[in-house]
């Protein structure tokens, strides 16, 4: 049995894990929940279409301060050692970027034996100092025995770990986030306060002011600066109790969405379906290779299909078309959940992220997009002059953005008072901002341009040159997967991964605001 890939909240966790035991999950620190997301990213660098226990090793010592490091530091093990074997031993594949990771067998039960080693400390968090004895106790993959040719024994371990715990019992640093957490925790909203906050959110999706029932999200050309609001405030309302672990909402007769992908992904896969388990719906995810969209079977015969079976479906395909398509042939709400014209689900996560940094949007707020005129900064052009922030593009000739999604965000902006600009120098663009927000520069299904492109977007890289020209305080934004050293220097990414995992994070409470605005209470 094999496990996909997870995001719970604000990082990587796994899909699946005992069988969908949200509580599982919880137990993962932020650190444990990075090393997943690291493993998946150094299983994609080695080409691989799975995360195995090497991958995970590899994850763990990616950063020097976690616990599960200082242990191995403590006993006398070089993580550049133990970097120099894996890398030494580890096969390349062949697998491509954005394809499905799974979990082998063999990491599944590493992170099986990290529970089991927190149960018998009594712990009730799972981090990286439980993943680390989980790697050694499971023995026989390769990160089992790179770490006992190294001399890495589990009593060792065990007693590092024991000896930490009782000098230090906050042993692992929190995070910024977690710090906001733990103080939502201590100041818990008294039980009648978090009724009336549960009552008034419930009041505003049920009122539908903002004329969001049963409606497609195709194109932001659809989409009006009122209902874009209504999204942001439900997710931040969502949001805030999820974060505290407090009384959210939920369907009481549970709904089903189908996602009907043409494209893998992470993010948006895994975001829809966490969306769905915390209203107590059920998600149907069917892959590439299910459905056969618009070859096995005619586009209008699968949408009038799942009409009859789901409430509401959310694609990742190819070309725009065939969401159009999918759409005039559904008689229930379709999401566009990317497609080659634009991804407007991105965009309110996009949004909400630039509030909660930055304070309410407009205010003369400024955001540069750098990089590649695509499907993201489609979005982005109708998103922010919708909500009156202003928009300075950088792309080079030959790679702007859809002349329709100028136009309309120019048209726009001159009633919200958002100054549009498209740009060739970098530079000039950043002038100013307060977020500075870039993309992979060959997407899905442009592989073959990927050399050709990396030399004409190589000046369009966000580093730390590029920064100086925007404000001291700007954020970077990435919608994520990253190419370090490619449109985003590693530093960069590294100063701002908070932000941009904060980002990714909203996508589930901007995607969770959208279903219960679609399909009501």
């Amino acid at each position: 049995m094999t496990h996909r890939i997870h995001r719970d909240v604000y990082h990587a966790l796994i899909v699946g894990l005992m069988k969908g035991n949200l509580i599982m999950w919880q137990r993962f620190t932020e650190r444990a929940r990075r090393v997943v997301f690291f493993a998946q990213e150094e299983a994609g660098r080695l080409g691989e279409n799975y995360v195995s226990t090497e991958h995970l090793l590899m994850g763990l010592i990616r950063e020097e301060d976690t616990v599960s490091s200082r242990i191995l530091g403590h006993i006398g093990i070089s993580l550049e050692h133990i970097r120099r074997e894996i890398e030494r031993h580890a096969t390349l594949g062949g697998g491509r970027r954005g394809q499905d990771t799974q979990l082998t067998p063999s990491a599944t039960r590493v992170i099986d034996l990290a529970y089991d080693e927190a149960r018998q400390l009594s712990n009730n968090h799972i981090g990286t100092e439980h993943l680390l004895l989980g790697l050694i106790r499971e023995g026989e993959g390769l990160a089992g025995r790179v770490l006992a040719e190294a001399g890495v024994t589990l009593e060792r371990v065990r007693e590092e770990v024991v000896r930490l715990q009782e000098t230090d019992p906050c042993i692992e640093p929190m995070s910024d986030l977690e710090k906001a957490v733990a103080q939502a925790l201590a100041q818990t909203v008294p039980k009648s306060e978090q009724d009336t906050h549960i009552q008034l959110l419930q009041q505003r999706i049920e009122a539908d002011a903002a004329g969001w029932r049963k409606k497609s999200v195709l194109t932001l050309f659809d989409i009006s600066a009122a209902q874009i609001r209504a999204v942001l405030d439900v997710a931040a309302g969502l949001k805030k109790y999820d974060l505290a672990r407090q009384k959210s909402l939920y369907w009481a007769y549970p709904r089903t969405l189908a996602l009907l992908f043409e494209k893998p992904s992470l993010r948006t896969r895994v975001s829809f379906e966490v969306s769905m388990a915390h209203l107590q719906g059920q998600a149907i995810y069917l892959a590439p290779g299910d459905v056969g969209l618009g070859t096995r079977e005619a586009v209008p015969d699968v949408a009038e299909a799942l009409a009859r079976w789901v409430d509401i479906i959310a694609a990742r395909v190819f070309e725009h078309e065939t969401i159009e398509e999918l759409a005039a042939n559904s008689s229930i709400p379709v999401i566009n959940a990317l497609s080659d014209r634009e991804h407007p689900i991105q965009a309110f996560a996009d949004l909400l992220t630039l509030e909660e940094q930055k304070g309410t949007l407009g205010n003369n707020l400024k955001l540069a997009y750098i990089g590649d005129g695509n499907n993201v900064l489609n979005a982005l052009l109708l998103a922010c002059a919708k909500m009156g922030v202003h928009c300075t593009a950088a792309c080079p000739e030959g790679y702007l953005p859809n002349s329709r999604y100028i136009a309309e965000a120019h048209r726009i902006g001159q009633e919200t008072g958002a100054r549009i600009e498209l740009l060739v120098d970098p530079a000039a663009a950043v002038a100013g901002a307060d977020a500075v927000y870039t993309d992979v520069w060959a997407s899905m299904g442009q592989e073959s341009e990927k050399e050709s492109r990396s030399q004409i977007f190589a000046p369009y890289q966000i580093n730390t040159e590029l920064m100086h020209h925007a404000k001291p305080d700007a954020i970077v934004l990435h919608c994520l997967p990253a190419h370090r050293g490619e449109e985003v220097s590693a530093d960069i990414m590294a100063q701002h991964r908070t932000v941009v995992f904060d980002q990714a994070e909203n996508r589930l409470h901007t995607q969770k605001a959208l279903l219960v605005l679609i399909l009501g209470l």
